[in-house]
This record gives C-alpha cells, structure tokens and sequence, in this order.
C-alpha cells in the first residue's frame, strides 16, 4: 500500500512529551502519579482482566495537530466533514493529541488504551440536510490506513510505541460488519430501503420467487465453502446494487467494491434475519459467510497487528456478524498475534443490550466462539442499583450468570465492564435520567461509588473518556462526545459537569478533580494487589432493596481474601457481612474497614452514604 508520510511538528512534540500550553498547573502537581512496577513493565505478560482500560474517540480527546483538521480534503464542512461546531462532525482531535496526553492517562492509572476505529472514513453521509460526518470511525472506505484527520499511518505506529513505552497496551476498534455507505439500490430512493427477507427474495432469483433464475447451483449462505460460492455470481436477488461512479474505487482493498461481497437485503430492523442479513442504518452490510470475506478480513486485521503490534481488539457490531465468521476469523487473530510475539492478545466484541440478564450476551462467547464480549450486563445492573432504585440483588444475580460464559468464571474476569458508553451516554447521563431532580452533589456521589465498584469488582474496568472530568451529556449517541480540549460546540458548552466548574468550553484535563483522583487511587488499589484483578469473586452479601453490597476476592498465588463493600443508599448502613472463618482483622485499603472480626465467619460494617470499605484479610488479629 501507498503511505504519504507525514511526520509533523505536533508529532515530534508529542513524543517528547511536551506539554500543552496552559497545562501544566499546580493542580497537576499536586494529582497522584501512578507508579510503574515490574508487572506493568512488562506489559506483555499482563493478562486481559488485569488491564484498567480508558476508551476514547480521537477526534473529541485532544488536538495535536491542526494541519489535519480536514484530513486529505479540500472544500467546506460537506466536503471535508469539519466543523467543531456542529456535534456531527470532525473536531479536531488526533493522534498526534492522544500521543501527547500519555502523561495524563498514565497518571489516570490507565494500562491499556481503546479507541474508536481510526480507519480512513467517508468524511461526510446522510440525506441532504441530515448529513454528518465520520468523526467517530465506524464508516470505513480505507481499512489499510488511518484517517488523514487522524494522521498517518507511522504517527499511529508512534502512538503505539509511546504507549509500549510506558507499559501500556493499546486496542483497535475494528469492524468486520460493515463499510461506509456506498452502494445504492436501483429500486428506491437514497433515504433507505426495506428489508427484503430470505424467503421472499431467495438467491435463486433475481427480485422475488417470480423472478428470473439467477446464481444456478449456489446453496445458500449456510455452505461457506469456495466451491458453494463460486456460484454466486448476480447480486440482484433482493435489490439491484450499484456503485456511483464517483465511488467506484473509493474502498480498499479493491475487493470491496464489487457488490457480490454486500448482503444487499436494504436496511436491518434489528430483528429477525434483518439483524444479520440487513444494512445497518444504510451501512453497506459485507457478506462474512462469504470466504473471499473471511480471507479478506483475516488478512486486513492481521497487517494492523504484524506491523503496528497492537495488543486487541475491540469488536464492533459483533452480534450482527454470522457466528461462522468468528470461529475462523478469531483462531486467525490468535495465530497471528502469537507469531508476531504478542502473548494475551485479546478480542472482545460489541454485543449490545439493555438488561442484566448475561445470559443473551453470554452464547456469543459459546455458539459464536468470542474470547469476551463487552460486559452490558454489568452496565445494566450497575444502572439498576444505582439510578432505579433496584436492590443490591441484581447485581448479585448478574455475576451469578458469569458461569454462562463459555470458561466460565474465569472467562468472565477477562470481561471489559464499563458504566457508559459512547452509544447509550455516559453514566453521569442516564443516573441524572433516571432520577429527576437529583443534586449535583448526590450524582457526583453515585457516579463515584459506580467507579469504585467497577474498578474493584471482577473484569476488565473501562472508564469511558471525560467520565473522570465529570462530563455529563445530554444524551446518548453524538450528545455524549464531548471535546476534552476547548469545544466550540453550543450543545456541549451548556452542560453542567460535576465535580468542578469548568465547562467542555475549557481544557478539561484536570488532574485534581475528584472523579479524576478517585480513578487514579482505585486503579492504583487494583494493580498493587492481583486478588482484584485476577482473584476468584465470591458474592458475600446482597440486599433485596437499596443497601450493602459485598464481595471477597482471592489473591491467585496464595489465597488471601479481599473484602469490598459498597453502601447504595444516601444514608449510612450497617450489615455483618459473611468472611472466612479464619479471618481474624482487616487492613484498609479505601475507606474504613473494622479492626476485628465480630466472630468467626462475621464482621460488623458501617459504611456511609455511597460509600465504601476495600479490606484485606488477616488470619491475626494484633
């Protein structure tokens, strides 16, 4: 592939570590700084429940570049998708800024950052005067390249290294679903089409069971074998796909462009056969049972971890994808990974959901072969005990269902657990939605009770990016992508953050504030002590309504158990929460443990309003 190289001023900076004007305060000198031990140093030994992820969108994080600012394009907003005030579109971030910001997320305690696709993206898409832009990555005509807002393919290379350097790892987001809206119906307009199904329109004819045959000997999409598919040959089964002439050869690798690779169905309704078969809000649905998809797929991802060494991917839309796909594109993933000299390589797909049940998530790591999914079902019951009033038993019963996961438990401590996101708003969001007329002061409190149990609870802790700068949106989807640099976006400078008094119209990458400093003691926490990020959980105490929370974790090498306890009311509560038998007196980690056991088996815990206690136990007692 061709690569025009731009290695910038921005980016020498960036990796020199310079600051950026105006950020470096008495604020930042007082934060705590996260120390570098062994493990961390040696960062490709870590295991994937052992990583304290940060997941960020470039463009809305920090602007290290503003020569790329329209990528490798020329003309107004429409053309270039640039418009930092309207929140549809690029911003400015890059990165030549994620590079530059290290500093900030090593003192966050960050070990491994996550960001959304940085692939090159059809700038611009939708219906006239509905139109926005690609700022988020999930468009893609390139994969072989970063987008020219983001930079080029050697700053991403540098990123990658700059953040090895310091011991942390990085995952892609990547998509195997679907590309960038390119293809068109000849039947309908360009404001969607309605999905044509399997049993009205089979393959077998062209536009319907009355149609003309088409594809003779082709069996169906259940046969992925090259003999099946070499008869599929006509994509005009459903609708009669074409390429603008202007977009002909605009995806790469060139393979992309020919139809016959596209589902090609019109729009999915999320249900049925649609979510599989069908374009996902008009995004040109790829054909994965196809094999020249398998190969293709393998083949692009692989390059990106080969050449760059990233350390994972997070997988998007992975439900929407056949399971076929997933049994031969992760064992490929894996190989790859393992003769490029990248151990605990890790895969965790994008299977979204609104409930606490683990159960629907659960089959994607079984039937589908996923290694881990993103844990919604964390989220979910997260949002129930502390923004619907629900009590401490969801949260029991959820983590009951991690023996679901195929692995089972041990699976489920790999599982990245999150309280929000860029698609459903941050959490800040929905506890404020569901709890009309809260206080600033009572959200700052549950959102940081939210993060000191997700940050000492089982899985992979992932903080989504200006959680830790009190962020507060006003919804979902693009009202939660707020710039972390100075925005000029209208829609996001009005919101009310908590924890401070700045606004997104200022730099927010405060090192003193309290959600910030919260995160970083938490993180600190987890890393010195491997029984909360590698150790068997045990539920030891759960509530019917709002109240005491508690779970012992057990160090992996020599068994010492951990005791976490977490209040879900506004006022103090007390519980005599269940421990080990030989447990005798506590040492404080966070918060305040009592001195002695009560009895064998019991210990006596008053923990105040949206508070906690993170123990360790003795067999001792001085």
């Amino acid at each position: 592939m061709i690569i025009r190289p731009r290695i910038t001023h921005a980016l020498a900076l960036a990796l020199g570590a310079a600051a950026l004007p105006g950020c470096a305060t008495a604020q930042q000198a007082a934060a705590p700084v996260a120390s570098t031990t062994g493990a961390e140093a040696s960062y490709l030994d870590r295991l994937p429940s052992e990583e304290i992820i940060y997941f960020v969108l470039p463009d809305r994080f920090e602007n290290g570049d503003p020569s790329n600012d329209t990528g490798d394009f020329t003309g107004g907003r429409l053309e270039t998708g640039y418009d930092p005030a309207a929140r549809g579109f690029y911003h400015g971030g890059d990165l030549a800024g994620l590079t530059r910001r290290l500093d900030y997320l090593e003192g966050l305690g960050v070990t491994a950052i996550w960001f959304a696709p940085i692939f090159q993206n059809k700038p611009v898409q939708g219906p006239e005067g509905d139109e926005s832009a690609g700022y988020h990555g999930y468009w893609v005509t390139d994969f072989t390249r970063p987008d020219g807002h983001f930079g080029t393919r050697e700053e991403f290379t540098a990123f990658v290294e700059a953040a090895h350097a310091r011991g942390m790892k990085v995952y892609m987001d990547i998509i195997t679903n679907h590309t960038a809206d390119v293809i068109r119906y000849v039947e309908g307009d360009d404001t969607g089409y309605v999905y044509r199904s399997l049993g009205d329109f089979p393959y077998s004819r062209r536009g319907g069971v009355d149609g003309e045959p088409i594809n003779p000997g082709f069996m169906g999409h259940e046969d992925s074998g090259e003999a099946n598919f070499t008869q599929l040959t006509d994509p005009a089964y459903a609708y009669t796909p074409y390429v603008p002439d202007a977009e002909r050869e605009v995806k790469v690798p060139a393979w992309l462009n020919d139809p016959i690779y596209y589902h090609n169905r019109g729009d999915t309704t999320f249900t049925g056969e649609s979510s599989r078969f069908g374009d996902f809000v008009g995004l040109d649905d790829l054909f994965t049972e196809h094999p020249r998809v398998r190969a293709g797929m393998i083949d692009i991802f692989c390059d990106w971890i080969t050449n760059t060494r990233v350390d994972g991917f997070r997988i998007d839309t992975a439900r929407h994808v056949d399971p076929g796909f997933w049994r031969e594109f992760v064992p490929a993933m894996e190989s790859c990974s393992e003769a490029a000299g990248i151990p605990n390589f890790h895969m965790f797909g994008e299977v979204y959901m609104d409930s606490p049940n683990s159960g629907y998530i659960a089959q994607y790591t079984r039937r589908d072969e996923l290694p881990a999914v993103l844990d919604f079902a964390f989220q979910s019951a997260m949002r129930e005990i502390l923004g619907r009033g629900q009590g401490t038993h969801v949260l029991a019963e959820m983590f009951d269902g991690d023996v679901l996961y195929q692995g089972g438990e041990a699976t489920a401590l790999t599982l990245p657990t999150f309280l929000g996101n860029h698609d459903m708003g941050r959490f800040s969001t929905l506890i404020r939605e569901d709890m009309a007329g809260i206080s600033q002061d009572e959200l700052l409190a549950r959102v940081k009770l939210g993060h000191a149990m997700m940050l000492t609870l089982r899985g992979s802790p992932t903080v989504y990016y200006g959680a830790e700068q009190g962020f507060v949106g006003d919804g979902n989807d693009q009202m939660a992508r707020e710039d972390m640099f100075p925005s000029v976006t209208a829609e996001y400078n009005d919101n009310v953050l908590i924890g401070t008094d700045a606004t997104t119209a200022d730099s927010n990458f405060d090192t003193a504030h309290p959600l910030y400093r919260l995160i970083a003691e938490f993180s600190a926490i987890r890393r010195a002590h491997p029984a909360l990020s590698r150790g068997r959980q045990q539920v030891r105490h759960y509530e019917q309504e709002p109240g005491i929370f508690a779970a012992a974790r057990f160090d992996p090498d020599d068994g010492t158990e951990y005791l976490a306890v977490f209040n879900t009311t506004a006022v103090p509560r007390s519980a005599n929460v269940r421990v080990g038998y030989d447990a005798r007196a506590f040492e404080t980690l966070a918060g305040a443990c009592p001195a002695v056991v009560t009895a064998p088996g019991s210990a006596a815990f008053t923990v105040p309003a949206f508070g906690w206690a993170v123990c360790r136990v003795s067999e001792t007692a001085e």
